[in-house]
């Protein structure tokens, strides 16, 4: 991609074995698109006429896509030179050229009209007649070229760089407004060289980019990144994300300073009891696969002990008992603000429908920050169930995600904590099994103790263990 920085040397960037005159690079280049459609179009139909590369002062006033495409295509370009006498001005064709054959957008046709303003037209390097072709101060305008307002009759050649064209003609010129073109005109002083990419690009307004170019470098860096995604309201993005990061930050160091530990995140999974309408569903009873306890027991937990004073809580919840997890969420000192819904991918049981669907409630206390526009994820999730009451480890990434520094635990975790994590319930508390304790495992980690009874192996007491190990051993159940 050739860029064009008017405060830079004039020496061209290179393409090939010629390269484009830094009047051609005050329009941007074509799309990617657009590239690889021309690059098509000249290997079933070559180079065509009536479409030569122009060349001024030995490099390419116009045909630089051409020239680029017809390199990759393979195929042998044709080209002609510049003749003021029969071209006019260069400036003037190359904005004439452009603007009759390419689809800019405003963003685009103010910046090049910034680069225009900026653009000082050299002294006495042609002949004075020559020179009087040059902006402004051409009294005639050549046929088909842009139609730059005249700025003087007759006024002495002088041996020192012509007048600029002001930003004002240079705006009626791209029809946009004074304003955007010294919008443009921040940017390409202030912005760094992606911002002004994407400026030059078409992926990001004016008058966001001039805000964005007073902002520190790598903060214009994320803004371009952003904005070439196809975004939109970037700069306000980026901006809340960056505070509500450092807010998360400052939030993570306050709690984790505490002499008592407190955690700001709390992912909970409770062991709800269910009750089942029939004996005929009591194999399939949580009560059958892991301890249980009831709401009172539950919602009595010294949550609040261990909750900062700034803290998320997110609650595990099957949409049976959903005003029982509020009932525990309110007792545990937190206010609902949301939820997410885990689609398991695969039914199961079910009264009124089929239970694949399970619910992970937010609740808040304090001033937690929440996420910041366009890091949200989506309410719905969607994992594999896996064994009995396990739960995908996506949540806990996307907690992560949202609070890296933030001090937090898991309760009634299955398996040991996550790293960064505290965890704590019988299962995460549960050692290694031995060899002849994995022997008894099934697939979905279940333990038959008896032949109406199936538990979860990580909440088997060791009774329980002996139990289902002396039956094995008796060959009573099946290892």
């Amino acid at each position: 991609m050739l860029t064009f920085h008017p405060s830079a040397d004039d020496a061209p960037v290179e393409l090939g074995a010629l390269v484009a005159h830094r009047l051609a690079d005050l329009f941007p280049m074509m799309s990617a698109d657009e590239h690889a459609a021309l690059v098509a179009d000249m290997r079933e139909n070559g180079f065509r006429e009536g479409c030569e590369i122009i060349l001024y002062e030995g490099q390419i006033l116009d045909g630089r896509n051409r020239y680029s495409c017809a390199r990759e295509a393979g195929v042998t370009p044709l080209v002609t030179n510049f003749f003021a006498s029969r071209d006019g001005d260069p400036l003037r064709y190359v904005i004439s050229r452009n603007l009759n054959r390419r689809h800019l957008n405003e963003t685009q046709r103010a910046w090049v009209a910034s680069q225009v303003a900026s653009y000082t037209h050299g002294g006495d390097r042609r002949s004075a007649s020559d020179q009087a072709a040059n902006l402004p101060l051409e009294t005639e305008a050549p046929k088909n070229s842009a139609n730059l307002p005249n700025k003087a009759e007759g006024v002495e050649q002088r041996d020192e760089p012509a007048p600029k064209v002001s930003q004002a003609d240079a705006a009626k010129l791209f029809n946009v407004s004074e304003r955007s073109v010294r919008d443009a005109a921040k940017v390409g002083k202030s912005g760094i060289d992606e911002l002004n990419e994407a400026v030059r690009a078409g992926h990001l307004s004016i008058s966001a980019a001039a805000k964005a170019a007073m902002l520190p470098p790598e903060t214009q860096r994320r803004i371009a990144q952003v904005a070439a995604s196809g975004k939109a309201n970037v700069v306000r993005k980026v901006l809340k994300q960056e505070g509500r990061a450092k807010r998360e930050a400052e939030l993570g160091a306050k709690q984790c300073a505490l002499p008592e530990k407190k955690y700001g995140v709390i992912l909970a999974d409770p062991e709800w009891r269910f009750k089942t309408w029939s004996e005929a569903g009591m194999d399939r009873a949580a009560d059958n696969h892991y301890p249980t306890s009831e709401l009172t027991d539950i919602a009595a937990r010294e949550v609040v002990a261990i909750s900062a004073e700034d803290c998320v809580l997110y609650l595990w919840v099957t949409r049976p008992m959903l005003e029982m997890g509020l009932v525990v969420m309110r007792a545990w000192g937190f206010a609902y603000v949301s939820c997410h819904g885990w689609d398991k991918e695969v039914g199961g049981t079910g009264y009124w429908n089929i239970d694949d669907l399970e619910l992970l409630l937010i609740g808040t206390k304090g001033d937690v920050p929440c996420p910041a526009p366009g890091t949200q994820e989506r309410a719905l999730l969607h994992a594999k169930r896996g064994q009995h009451s396990a739960k995908p480890e996506a949540v806990a990434e996307m907690i992560e995600a949202l609070f890296p520094t933030l001090p937090k635990i898991e309760l009634n975790r299955r398996g040991p904590a996550r790293p960064g994590w505290d965890a704590w319930g019988n299962e995460a508390e549960t050692g290694a099994l031995t060899e002849e304790q994995r022997a008894l495992v099934d697939a979905n980690g279940m333990v038959r103790v008896s032949d109406n009874m199936v538990v979860a192996a990580e909440f088997l007491t060791e009774e329980e263990w002996a139990r289902a190990l002396g039956k094995a051993a008796a060959g009573e159940v099946a290892a």
